[in-house]
């Protein structure tokens, strides 16, 4: 599945994936827009190892954004699906296309932590979702690894179940702490994002009994308000009650 790809797989695999997914039109705009973020991450490391700094390039004005995000921002209007072939069904929308597309360029330009911190802010809810699932790619150890985590704190915020789900991949699983991260598993709960999108639960859930006693609290909640407990809730309560796994013991032993 093609979200699947988006969320931290490997680059390679998602491009070819997307490109398998799209016209011929949209394959050579995937092409050249690919083309011109390197040719604007080459041109900026170019600048930085002269000056010691990146300038923005002299025929540019200042206020004019650099081609590539103008290609980030159109990338639902040109990623357009195949149609009529096995291998697009409908669970690949032009949304998850457009995904795709954005976290390609984000890598290929390179992007810095106030590049990302900026179209995030800046980005439609559609932009934000795609930056959300370029997270991964970006744990750069001379920014330190979770610099990032406000976008992911700030997405956990809404009520844009897209957004939610986009939140709780790798880096989530790999940086929220744990009362962070048990209230991110209630957000999607209370959403009803499906628990399959957050990332790691099952390590992570496994024997926490301060997520189990949350998860009983909001089901009596729901309970006493007369409305349904989610299916998911239960089969993340089911993994809060296994012990972590240790080794059979030996002869030895």
């Amino acid at each position: 599945m093609l979200t699947e790809l988006t969320n931290g797989a490997p680059l390679s695999a998602l491009q070819a994936a997307l490109e398998e997914q799209l016209t011929g039109a949209a394959r050579a705009w995937l092409h050249e827009a690919l083309a011109e973020a390197e040719a604007e991450a080459k041109a900026k490391a170019a600048k930085a190892n002269a000056k010691g700094h990146f300038a923005e390039p002299a025929d540019r004005p200042r206020w004019t954004l650099p081609t590539w995000e103008l290609r980030f921002a159109e990338a639902g209007r040109h990623c357009r699906p195949v149609q009529g072939t096995e291998s697009t069904p409908d669970l690949h929308s032009a949304q998850d296309l457009a995904d795709a597309a954005r976290v390609l360029l984000l890598h290929a330009v390179r992007a810095d932590h106030a590049t990302i911190t900026r179209l995030y802010t800046h980005g439609t809810a559609a932009e934000r979702r795609a930056v959300l699932l370029a997270l991964p790619h970006f744990n750069a150890p001379s920014a330190g690894p979770a610099t990032l985590l406000p976008l992911v704190e700030d997405a956990l915020r809404t009520n844009d179940t897209r957004l939610v789900a986009a939140a709780v991949g790798p880096y989530a699983a790999e940086h929220l702490d744990q009362h962070a991260w048990r209230h991110a598993v209630l957000k999607c709960l209370f959403t009803g994002v499906p628990v399959d999108a957050i990332d790691g639960l099952a390590p992570r859930a496994r024997a926490d009994s301060e997520l189990a006693r949350m998860l009983r609290d909001y089901a009596a909640e729901r309970t006493a308000a007369g409305r349904p407990v989610p299916d998911d809730l239960h089969r993340v309560l089911a993994l809060t009650a296994r012990p972590y796994l240790t080794a059979a013991p030996t002869e030895e032993s």
